[in-house]
């Protein structure tokens, strides 16, 4: 049966659905609003040189599927182990963590292995969809200027639960659940200094304070020498200050990291803030995927198999495996 999918979101989760549907004979379409794939799977890269992973740090893996599919991408040096030293964080005294998990990073930058999973597949950047309209049995798109982009016979939205109740408006029983849906988000620091900061640590979980997290990026596999860390807030607090501007929450999020790791301060060299709106699902859906089979219509994202690369990846799996169910 030959029929034609749309796929809004070309995150990890939109990009595993549309491998697996297009490795099945399946026609797929991929839209995206930004200029590459990745989502949150993001290395950021300034005039200056510098980069940082301000999105997702890394990745772990416990499942068999997700296990068989970062072989390959280590193999093909998509992905590499960071064996940095990791620990928690408390008033600036560290604590490694005892057996820590095989972590994961992307190289040269953290949407790497999604653009591995992107070759080969139609996918249109720079796409900003509207929400869809369904009648005559088709899902019928256009883009926020109002120009057609198709009808399609199957729909899949992999995005952050708000604006998937957006786009999913028509699919009442998506949009329902993305509605009940409670996504933190965060704000995350960029910092590169001229020396290395005196610190025993590469990542470390910060402990009572404002901050959840430290990491000096540069000590990942494939990342300059320049001496990057990267800090994100606690949800709690990133939450309360997301309308805020960049420069307005800079200010406390610089000092909470002197104060956090206890060194002595010094002017950075390059020092920005970056907002994620949509970042952490409070309490993910226990199914990795949402549908309303009588419009053809699936949700998929970490939103509801797990807030983790891993979980999202095995969402757009799930979500492809159900479609290919309902034809065949």
């Amino acid at each position: 049966m030959s029929i034609q999918i749309a796929i809004i979101g070309a995150g990890i989760s939109g990009l595993s659905c549309a491998r697996k549907l297009s490795a099945a004979g399946r026609r797929v379409v991929v839209f995206e609003k930004s200029r590459g794939v990745g989502g949150r799977m993001a290395t950021r890269r300034t005039p200056e040189g510098y980069r940082f992973d301000h999105g997702a740090q890394y990745f772990t893996v416990r499942d068999d599927k997700f296990a068989q599919e970062v072989a390959v991408w280590e193999q093909l040096k998509h992905v590499a182990l960071w064996n940095g030293v990791i620990g928690s964080l408390d008033a600036g005294s560290f604590s490694p963590k005892e057996n820590p998990k095989a972590r994961y990073i992307g190289v040269p930058a953290m949407n790497s292995a999604c653009k591995h999973l992107a070759e080969g597949l139609d996918i249109r950047l720079n796409t900003r969809v509207q929400p869809p309209s369904f009648s005559e049995d088709a899902w019928h798109l256009r883009d926020e200027e109002g120009n057609a982009l198709g009808n399609f016979d199957a729909l899949i939205v992999s995005a952050p639960a708000a604006q998937t109740a957006e786009l999913a408006a028509e699919a009442t029983e998506i949009r329902a659940a993305a509605e009940r849906a409670k996504i933190d988000g965060c704000w995350a620091v960029m910092l590169a200094f001229d020396k290395p900061l005196p610190l025993e640590f590469d990542g470390a979980f910060v402990e009572n304070s404002p901050r959840s997290w430290i990491c000096r990026n540069s000590s990942k596999p494939g990342r300059e020498t320049t001496d990057c860390w990267v800090v994100h807030a606690s949800p709690g607090w990133s939450q309360d200050q997301i309308d805020r501007s960049p420069e307005l929450v800079l200010t406390p999020l610089l000092e909470a990291f002197w104060q956090a790791t206890g060194a002595s301060k010094v002017a950075p060299l390059f020092c920005a803030a970056h907002r994620w709106r949509y970042s952490i699902p409070v309490e993910p859906l226990e199914s990795h995927c949402v549908e309303d089979p009588a419009k053809k219509a699936i949700a998929c994202g970490d939103w509801c198999g797990g807030p983790r690369v891993e979980g999202a990846y095995l969402s757009g799996l799930a979500a492809a495996e159900r479609l290919l169910g309902w034809y065949g």
